[in-house]
C-alpha cells in the first residue's frame, strides 16, 4: 500500500490518475456514491429538521469495507472526487462513512486530468465546502419527499404503478403543452408566389413580399404579369459578419451533438464522460462558457501557425446561464494540440465537435457580402425579392459551423452585376400552394435548451430527467408518419397559365419525444390538484434557492420547510376526495350496433371501446402505439376492431392478423411473428405471411445450437453471438471456444468459472 491513498468515484478516472500519480499513489474507486437514503422507506426525519436517514447501499458495502481497511493503512487520504455540488457530497459522504481522521485527509479538486492539474491540486488542497454538500442534500431530500408522497396519490386516483418527480413533472408538462398545441393547431393556407427572370443568360430567382390566401387572387395576380414588364428597383449591398460561437457548456454540446451527430443526451453525457475520465477533455458538467488563460493562448498558437495570423482572434466569454453552478471552465479538449484522439468512433465524433467548436471560438469572424435586389413591375407595387451571400473571408468557417434546429426554406443563389433599373425578361412566374406549420414537437436537445431557458434543472439533472419520463412510458422517443396532401401549383410561362395538382408528405418528423396517453393524464392530474409542482416559475425558483444554499446565503432545511409545508397540506386534501380520475372521450356512433364508441385508459393502457361499461355484450380494444384518446376520430377507432383479421391459412392452420401489447403480428398455430413496421396488419397478405413465418422458423432453427435438458443448459446463438443459457441466467463463451463443440460438462465449467 503507498503512502498516500486517492479515492475518485469511477474506475476509468481512477485508472488515469493513477498513471499520472505513480507508485507513491494508490487511487481506488468509490464506484460513486457509496450511501443514499432507504429505498424502503422515507429515509428523512421530517420532525427533526428533515434530517436524512442515510445507509450504506447494499452493493456498496464491499466497496466500503476495502475503502476502510486502504484508509487506515494510508498516511494521507485525498478525496478528489468531482468538483461540484454531487462530487463534493460524494468526498463528504466518505469521509461521514469511513470516519476518516480530519488531520490526516484532504479534499482536491480539478477540471481537468492532467499532470499540471493534478499536481496543482495536491499542492492546494482545500476543505470540504459543507455548502455544496448542503445544496446537494437539499435537492435529495426535496426530490424524495415529492417522489414519496406524490406517487402514492397517483397510484389511487390516476393508475397503479406510476409514479412523480419534481424536474421531470415540469418536464413532461413541457411536452405534453406543445401536443396540445398541435392538437389545436389550425393550418392556414397560402400561396407562395416566386419568380424567375434572366438578366442575359443569367436566371435570377425572387419571392414576391406578398402572400395570397387563395387560387382565384393567386392566379389573378398571374393575369396581371402576363402584359408586364419588369425591371430591377433597387441593389443593396451591404458586408456583415458572423462571429463563432461559445465554447461548450453541458447543454449547448448536449444540443450540437443532436444536430450534428444525431447522439441522444444521455448519450452525449455517457461518451463525454469517457472522454473526460481519459483525460481528454474537461470537466463535462459545466454552466460555463469560459477558457483558462493557458487554453485560450495553446489556441492562438495552433491558429497562427495552421492557419495564419488573419484567422486568430482572442475571446473571452461571459456566462449568461442564470443562477449558473460552479465557476469550471467550458468544455474543451484538454490538450488542444490533439487533433484527434484514439477511441471508439463516438469518443472520436464527440472530441472532435468539442475540439472544432473550441477552436472556432477563437478565431476571427468571417466575413460576409449581401446582396438584394428589388424587382419591380409597371402593373402591381409588390416587389420580389432575390437575395444572395457570398464569403469575403471565411474566419471560423474554416473549421466550424454550428449547426441550426430550423433549415431556411431559401435556395442560396449567385447574383451577376445588376444596376438600379436594368430591364428583366420574364421567364416563368409559378404560385404554390403552402399551408402554415403547427409548432415543431420538442427533440431532446431542444427540451434541455427551453429547461435551461426557463431556469429548470441544471447540466447534471437534464440527462436524467429525459431518460425518466421515458422510462416510466409517460413519452416516448419517436417518428411521426406524416399524411400525404395534394397541393395545387399554378404557372405562368410563355403567357399562359396552367394548373397542376401535386402531392406532398406533410407533418413527419423525426425522433420526436412523443407524450402518451398516461403521461397526458399524469400531468392534467398534477396540474388541477399540485399546480405548484407544475408551475415553471415555481420551479426555477427553487432551483435559484439551491444555488443560495451553494453560496451560504440560506439554510438547506429552512428551503425545505417553506416548500414541504404548503406541499403536505395539498396531499392531505387529495387524499380526502375520494375521486377516481377517468379519462375517457366519447367518439360517435358504432354504424353497426347503434352503439357508443368510446375512447378511455384501460388497466393496461388506452383502449377503444363499444358500449357503455355496463353494457355485457360491450367490445373492447387496445389502441395502436402512438395513438391518443385526445386525438382519436370514430374512423380510426372502427378500424381498430377490424382486427384480429384472418389473412389466410398455411400448412391446414389458420394464419391470423392482429395487435397486441408489442405491437402488430401474425399468428400461426402458436407461434407468433412480429410485423415490425415493414406490414400493417389490416393489408398483409397471405403470400407475405407465409414467407415471415418460415423466415421465423429458420431464425429459431440456427438460434439453437446444442440442448442439455438434463441440466437445463442451452447453446444459443444470440444477438451479439453464441452464448450458454441456463434457466434464466446467460454466460459468454470464451474466446477461442467454437460453440459447436461444446459438450455439457463444458458448458458446466464455463457457468462455475463465472458464478
Amino acid at each position: 500500500m503507498g503512502e498516500n491513498l486517492v479515492i475518485v468515484e469511477s474506475p476509468a478516472k481512477a485508472t488515469t490518475i493513477q498513471k499520472v500519480l505513480g507508485k507513491d499513489f494508490t487511487v481506488k474507486s468509490s464506484f460513486g456514491h457509496i450511501r443514499d437514503l432507504s429505498e424502503k422507506k422515507l429515509g428523512i426525519d421530517i420532525k427533526n429538521g428533515f434530517t436524512p436517514d442515510y445507509i450504506i447501499t447494499p452493493d456498496k458495502k464491499k466497496v466500503v469495507a476495502e475503502l476502510k481497511k486502504a484508509a487506515e493503512k494510508a498516511s494521507s487520504v485525498w478525496l478528489a472526487s468531482d468538483d461540484d455540488r454531487e462530487g463534493e457530497a460524494i468526498s463528504w459522504h466518505l469521509a461521514q462513512t469511513l470516519n476518516l481522521d480530519i488531520a490526516k485527509t484532504k479534499r482536491i479538486a480539478f477540471h481537468e486530468i492532467t499532470k499540471e492539474a493534478i499536481l496543482e491540486a495536491l499542492d492546494n488542497p482545500r476543505d470540504l465546502n459543507l455548502n455544496l454538500v448542503m445544496a446537494q442534500q437539499a435537492r435529495r431530500v426535496l426530490d424524495r419527499l415529492v417522489g414519496y408522497e406524490l406517487s402514492p396519490v397517483l397510484w389511487r386516483r390516476v393508475q397503479p404503478k406510476l409514479s412523480a418527480g419534481r424536474v421531470q413533472s415540469v418536464a413532461l408538462r413541457l411536452i405534453v403543452d406543445r401536443e396540445r398545441e398541435i392538437l389545436a393547431f389550425k393550418s392556414q393556407k397560402y400561396f407562395k408566389v416566386e419568380g424567375a427572370f434572366l438578366s442575359e443568360e443569367t436566371e435570377i430567382k425572387g419571392v414576391l413580399e406578398t402572400k395570397f390566401p387563395d387560387d382565384a387572387t393567386a392566379e389573378a395576380f398571374l393575369e396581371k404579369c402576363k402584359d408586364a414588364s419588369f425591371k430591377v428597383d433597387s441593389v443593396e449591398k451591404k458586408n456583415g459578419t458572423r462571429c463563432p460561437a461559445s465554447p461548450f457548456t453541458t447543454s449547448l454540446l448536449q444540443q450540437e451533438a443532436s444536430r450534428k451527430l444525431g447522439f441522444s443526451v444521455n448519450k452525449t453525457m455517457t461518451v463525454a464522460q469517457r472522454l473526460y475520465e481519459a483525460g481528454m477533455i474537461t470537466y463535462m458538467r459545466t454552466d460555463s462558457t469560459n477558457l483558462s488563460s493557458l487554453a485560450i493562448n495553446t489556441a492562438k498558437d495552433y491558429i497562427t501557425r495552421e492557419f495564419g495570423p488573419q484567422y486568430s482572434k482572442v475571446r473571452k466569454y461571459k456566462t449568461k446561464s442564470k443562477g449558473a453552478q460552479e465557476a469550471h471552465e467550458a468544455i474543451r479538449p484538454t490538450y488542444i494540440q490533439n487533433v484527434t484522439i484514439n477511441g471508439s468512433a463516438d469518443d472520436k465524433k464527440l472530441y472532435s465537435l468539442i475540439w472544432k467548436r473550441t477552436i472556432a471560438s477563437q478565431m476571427a469572424d468571417a466575413q460576409i457580402a449581401k446582396t438584394i435586389v428589388k424587382i419591380g413591375s409597371d402593373k402591381f407595387e409588390d416587389k420580389f425579392i432575390a437575395e444572395a451571400e457570398s464569403v469575403i473571408f471565411d474566419g471560423f468557417y474554416k473549421v466550424y459551423i454550428e449547426g441550426k434546429d430550423d433549415e431556411s426554406e431559401n435556395v442560396a443563389q449567385n447574383l451577376p452585376e445588376m444596376k438600379e433599373g436594368q430591364p428583366l425578361s420574364r421567364n416563368a412566374i409559378v404560385a404554390t400552394e403552402k399551408y402554415s406549420a403547427h409548432p415543431a414537437r420538442y427533440t431532446e436537445a431542444g427540451l434541455v435548451k427551453k429547461l435551461e431557458e426557463l431556469g429548470i434543472g441544471r447540466p447534471s439533472t437534464y440527462a436524467p430527467t429525459i431518460t425518466t419520463i421515458m422510462k416510466r412510458g409517460y413519452v416516448i422517443k419517436g417518428d411521426k408518419e406524416g399524411e400525404n396532401r395534394k397541393y395545387q401549383i399554378i404557372s405562368l410561362k410563355n403567357n399562359t397559365i396552367t394548373h397542376k395538382t401535386s402531392t406532398e408528405k406533410t407533418g413527419a418528423e423525426k425522433g420526436k419525444l412523443l407524450p402518451e396517453n398516461i403521461g397526458m393524464s399524469v400531468t392534467d392530474y398534477l396540474a388541477d390538484h399540485f399546480s405548484s409542482i407544475l408551475d415553471y416559475g415555481f420551479t426555477a425558483k427553487i432551483e435559484e434557492d439551491f444555488d443560495e444554499i451553494a453560496l451560504g446565503n440560506r439554510v438547506w432545511n429552512d428551503v425545505i420547510s417553506e416548500f414541504y409545508g404548503p406541499f403536505h397540506q395539498s396531499i392531505e386534501t387529495t387524499l380526502a376526495d375520494k375521486t377516481y380520475t377517468h379519462v375517457e372521450r366519447v367518439l360517435g356512433i358504432d354504424p353497426a350496433t347503434g352503439k357508443n364508441v368510446i375512447a378511455r385508459m384501460g388497466r393496461f393502457g388506452p383502449i377503444v371501446q363499444i358500449g357503455t361499461n355496463d353494457d355485457p355484450e360491450k367490445k373492447y380494444a387496445s389502441m395502436r402505439k402512438g395513438q391518443l384518446i385526445e386525438d382519436i376520430t370514430l374512423e380510426k377507432a372502427l378500424e381498430i376492431f377490424k382486427l384480429p383479421r384472418k389473412v389466410g391459412s398455411f400448412e391446414d392452420q389458420e394464419i391470423v392478423a392482429a395487435i397486441g401489447r408489442f405491437g402488430p403480428y401474425i399468428r400461426h398455430g402458436s407461434a407468433f411473428v412480429s410485423l415490425g413496421k415493414t406490414y400493417d396488419p389490416h393489408s398483409i397478405t397471405e403470400e407475405e405471411a407465409v414467407k415471415l413465418i418460415l423466415s421465423k422458423r429458420e431464425q429459431e432453427q440456427n438460434r439453437n445450437i446444442a440442448n442439455f435438458e438434463a441440466s437445463d443448459i442451452q447453446v444459443l446463438n444470440g444477438r451479439y453471438g453464441p452464448y450458454i443459457k441456463q434457466g434464466k441466467k446467460n454466460y459468454k463463451i470464451p474466446k477461442g471456444v467454437d460453440p459447436k463443440t461444446l459438450t455439457e460438462e463444458a458448458c458446466l465449467k464455463i457457468i462455475s468459472d463465472n458464478n
